[in-house]
């Protein structure tokens, strides 16, 4: 999934699951569609879609609605995954902004039937519990990615355990992530880490500029896996902790694991589900 601007609260990590969710068409997950809220990014086009949409359509509060529509970029979409998170709402999203991954083409005939018809991909965040070196714990969800990344021209050094056992006992690096499947698209395969299929049941965890050992390319883990990374030499070598877009600095320890008690439920046109676009993604050149 794209890379986008989202942070989360310790609120995120009520339990919630969407109606119908495991459905692969909404058409068989609940009666027809017809209340849609629309919301915009702050970008010109998006707004003016809005206007026309929500006028064509009528434009349901987003908590009395069937569905949310949202129009912009990837960024965007994570935004709006990250805000109606603990509604459970289907996010059916239409681009109005740059790149579009996670978007669905933007029309405005028939959009009710397109709804209707669409292809539901079901997706769990990461859960990143943060320690600080003055003692508070942060938590909040990732839909993309848990990256840690150093914060000063020193590079970071890591102790990376799995399930409880140390797997890494040192890396020096820019940093190192733990990448959804959604997520392995995005800052995951810029940092050299595999691209993995929706149902594949995995969790990417990739170094970012290793600089020792130089030749560890990363680990593909078992989504039930627990990964903790402990910050070695914290003072001298500061290390920041992001999930998404929410950032907490000064860390000396980060757990993460798969929030499978959240689902997070977006809608694609049939014919350009998301897993196809991931499968794409792979053959792209």
């Amino acid at each position: 999934m794209r890379r986008g601007r989202s942070g989360t609260s310790s609120r995120g990590f009520d339990k919630l699951r969407a109606p119908g969710s495991k459905s692969p068409d909404m058409s068989a997950a609940r009666p027809p569609i017809s209340r849609l809220a629309f919301v915009a990014s702050d970008r010109p086009e998006a707004i003016d879609a809005r206007a026309r949409l929500a006028f064509r359509y009528g434009d349901t509060p987003p908590e009395e609605a069937d569905v949310i529509v949202a129009l912009g970029g990837d960024g965007f979409m994570l935004e709006t995954l990250h805000a109606f998170m603990a509604a459970g709402k289907p996010i059916f999203g239409m681009n109005r902004g740059t790149v579009g991954f996670l978007m669905n083409d933007y029309g405005e005939n028939l959009l009710v039937e397109r709804i209707n018809e669409a292809r539901a991909t079901v997706i769990h965040p990461l859960a990143m519990t943060a320690l600080t070196l003055d003692g508070r714990l942060e938590r909040a969800l990732a839909i993309n990615e848990v990256s840690m990344l150093r914060e000063t021209h020193q590079t970071a050094k890591l102790q990376i355990a799995v399930d409880g056992k140390v797997r890494m006992a040192e890396l020096f690096c820019d940093g190192a992530l733990v990448s959804t499947p959604a997520g392995s698209t995005a800052y995951n395969l810029s940092a050299h880490g595999p691209i993995i299929p929706l149902g594949a049941n995995v969790l990417a965890l990739t170094p970012i500029s290793a600089f020792r050992p130089r030749r560890w390319r990363g680990a593909l883990l078992p989504h039930t896996a627990e990964v903790a990374f402990e910050v070695l030499e914290p003072e001298k070598r500061p290390v920041s902790a992001v999930a998404d877009n929410h950032e907490v600095r000064d860390v000396q320890r980060v757990e993460v694991r798969e929030a499978r008690d959240i689902d997070l439920v977006m809608l694609f046109d049939a014919g350009r589900t998301f897993e196809e676009r991931v499968l794409i993604e792979q053959f792209s050149v």
